[in-house]
């Protein structure tokens, strides 16, 4: 008796746990699943700016199009982002891995300064960074770097024109947007280290190569794995930086330094091909979830 009460208990307060969290079930369901949906559908069709209410089912040429022509751009824009995503993360991690060790020095004077000015790229909005870097740094007529040529007497250079160059401003441009973050999350992971584990390396005449290698990282590798994790996703999926250095509309510099999510966007809202852009986005969808289950195995099996 009492174990049928209870469990007609169990089924009434199920019951309302699925009726409270309806609302939000269904919110999800229209801002997150909805759209991937439809973008899946659109993508076997060919809908354009020609084509916007009597397109037709295309089947899988629009994946064809983008994974087996080499001369559509998209194999060439995935290249270059993962050289993008692999590049940056190196300089972020070695450049910040630096940065926090030299914050940890012991007798360090004015870190909180320098910990406070290292938030200025980070509480910055994105935009007024990258603009400010565009006109105030890299412009070809009046930007610092072309001033300290000229009074060097060298030739300017058109920084922003040059794919090879205008990949490296934008490059230089995300560390200083994105560098703050990983700074805090190594400088706050060193500083959970026991002190005691270094303070015996060095009685065992342990050097600084010996100590970060067998201490420093595997002791901040836990702590910085999610940190490095999310900003992978994030560099991987990079749009502003290069579209407001390079492709922004009116101002476009003359390189051709595509990414999928721009090659993508210009598909999308400059050649109004919705079908292609759309299984362009699936695909990039793919990958970052196939990244992230493998991530996710990877960790379930070092457990």
């Amino acid at each position: 008796m009492r174990k049928g009460r209870t469990m007609k208990n169990n089924k009434k307060e199920t019951f309302w746990a699925y009726l409270c969290s309806a609302p939000s079930l269904l919110l999800i369901l229209l801002i997150v699943v909805f759209p991937i949906l439809y973008t899946a559908y659109i993508s076997f069709t060919n809908m354009n700016v020609y084509h916007w209410f009597n397109f037709s089912f295309v089947g899988l040429k629009n994946y064809k199009d983008a994974l087996f022509v080499f001369d559509s751009g998209f194999l060439a824009a995935l290249l270059r982002t993962i050289l993008w995503t692999v590049l940056n993360m190196v300089l972020q991690l070695v450049i910040a891995f630096v940065l926090a060790s030299l914050l940890n020095i012991q007798d360090f004077k004015g870190r909180r300064v320098y910990k406070t000015l290292l938030m200025i790229p980070w509480a910055m909005p994105g935009y007024v960074s990258i603009l400010l870097w565009k006109n105030g740094i890299f412009n070809s007529q009046f930007g610092l770097l072309n001033q300290w040529m000229q009074k060097l007497g060298l030739a300017t250079v058109r920084w922003l024109a040059n794919d090879v160059s205008a990949f490296l401003c934008c490059t230089v441009v995300n560390l200083w947007l994105a560098l703050p973050f990983m700074i805090m999350i190594m400088d706050g992971a060193m500083q959970s280290i026991d002190k005691s584990y270094f303070e015996s390396a060095l009685l065992d005449g342990a050097g600084w190569v010996q100590r970060t290698r067998y201490i420093t990282v595997p002791a901040i590798r836990p702590i910085i794995a999610p940190a490095v994790i999310i900003t992978i996703f994030t560099t991987f999926k990079q749009f502003d930086v290069i579209y407001l250095l390079t492709q922004q509309a009116g101002a476009k510099t003359g390189a051709h330094v595509h990414t999928i999510l721009t090659y993508a966007y210009e598909n999308a809202f400059i050649s109004n091909n919705y079908g292609y852009s759309s299984a362009i986005s699936i695909i990039i969808f793919a990958l970052l979830i196939a990244f992230s289950a493998r991530y996710r195995l990877q960790e379930e099996g070092s457990r």
